[in-house]
């Protein structure tokens, strides 16, 4: 017999990420509409199917449990999703909005690969293991989306350091002194 207090954790966090979820679904549109490059704008556009798929993995799974999906608003996604939007408002050069969209996407993507990993180790707890294969599935897409993010990131941002550097503004380059994690300097 499952531990009530467990399940129902289980069950709190399956609605989080649920409508963490269905938030995306609102807020993807309008990365990609803000994108300027075509690859990152496809991989939002593509991403956007894969979370429709996540919402009817987790709708599967509260089928299972005969229980709702609702009830539960996540915070957590509120407050990133905010933070994105505020980013789209900023007055960027093209390929920097890139690189500052491309930051809040993976905030996103590491919000959900933390959530998805809480629900499938207590999915394994309590035994659930047709739950398990679809939350690992899921898993493994948000885990891919961030490694496709961090390859766009490398030529999107060198692009942006070099039209900056040439704009005579702000110039992003790499420092040894600091971990390789860029410095901004007045070019």
């Amino acid at each position: 017999m499952q531990n009530e207090s467990m399940r129902q954790l289980y069950i709190d966090e399956l609605r989080d990420l649920y409508n963490a979820e269905t938030q995306l679904v609102k807020a993807l549109p309008k990365m990609a509409k803000a994108s300027s490059n075509a690859e990152l704008r496809q991989g939002f556009e593509e991403h956007l199917r894969q979370t429709s798929e996540h919402v009817s993995r987790l709708e599967q799974i509260f089928e299972m449990l005969d229980e709702k999906p609702t009830g539960k608003k996540c915070l957590g996604m509120e407050g990133l999703v905010k933070e994105g939007a505020e980013t789209m408002r900023e007055d960027y050069e093209e390929s920097t909005m890139d690189t500052a969209i491309i930051g809040a996407a993976q905030r996103v993507e590491h919000y959900e690969i933390a959530g998805y990993g809480t629900v499938r180790a207590l999915a394994q707890l309590m035994g659930e293991d047709e739950h398990v294969t679809l939350l690992e599935q899921t898993l493994e897409e948000e885990k891919q989306t961030d490694e496709k993010l961090t390859q766009l990131a490398e030529s999107i941002n060198a692009n942006a350091a070099e039209t900056e550097g040439e704009e005579g503004e702000t110039e992003v380059s790499p420092s040894k002194s600091n971990g390789g994690k860029g410095s901004r300097r007045a070019a």
